[in-house]
């Protein structure tokens, strides 16, 4: 794992925690020894979570900014927190734009801007964000998402040559079709066959892959898709 991290500041946050990719990360990391905090907005309070939990909205700044502040020892921050809202985009609700735009690019921003003096000063540090592939494509029914993940593919490359100088690393995470509750708001869902969908496990795998690299190198891009490629439309 993160070869950078001391016995002493061996802990990461990870946001969207409480279900999916970002639950499967916490879980990873966890096992690898780190403290881990793990920020959603709700957790089942009857299930024993192997990392310590933390109940914010991060579209909330005002108590976000609050929340990591007390972090500073934090060695390793994953941006997970992700909503999708699809369909033509005159059809999507402004309201919904809104929590797009703040939940999948505003908060890694704002997160990354906490952390980014810390780590540049302490000379290591690793910020991953798990966008998606649809960063690279056309993305009808999902512009708004696939625009915003795009966003932050450029907003990963460009903090990354700021601060690479300084030790820190950025990686981008860009998963395909993963059986998650992210297309809840969707009239499409991951098929049911294991060879057409990505699984949460198989997302934290790559990040446990990019953090075993030796420390004079830095993977800044992962792309991981299913062998197959097929979705299956909602009854």
């Amino acid at each position: 794992m993160d070869q950078n991290c001391t016995s002493s500041d061996r802990s990461a946050l990870v946001t969207g925690a409480s279900s999916g990719i970002g639950l499967a990360i916490c879980n990873m990391l966890a096992g690898e020894g780190y403290v881990v905090n793990g920020i959603g907005r709700h957790f089942d309070n009857d299930t024993d979570y192997s990392f310590n939990t933390i109940e914010c909205d991060v579209t909330d700044t005002k108590k976000l900014i609050e929340t990591v502040s007390g972090f500073d020892n934090t060695c390793i921050l994953v941006n997970c927190a992700g909503v999708g809202f699809y369909g033509l985009h005159e059809n999507i609700d402004v309201d919904d734009l809104k929590t797009m735009v703040r939940t999948n690019l505003e908060a890694p921003m704002i997160l990354s801007s906490h952390f980014l003096p810390v780590f540049k000063r302490r000379g290591y540090g690793t910020i991953i964000n798990i966008s998606s592939v649809t960063a690279f494509k056309t993305n009808t029914y999902g512009a708004a998402y696939g625009a915003l993940k795009a966003g932050l593919s450029s907003f990963s490359s460009s903090i990354f040559e700021e601060s690479r100088k300084n030790g820190v690393k950025v990686i981008e995470i860009c998963p395909d079709m993963t059986d998650t509750n992210l297309y809840r708001n969707a009239d499409f869902k991951a098929d049911e066959d294991p060879l057409c969908h990505l699984d949460p496990e198989d997302v934290a795998s790559t990040v446990k892959s990019a953090l075993d690299l030796s420390l004079d190198s830095c993977v800044t891009r992962l792309v991981i898709v299913p062998q197959k490629n097929r979705i299956r439309k909602k009854p």
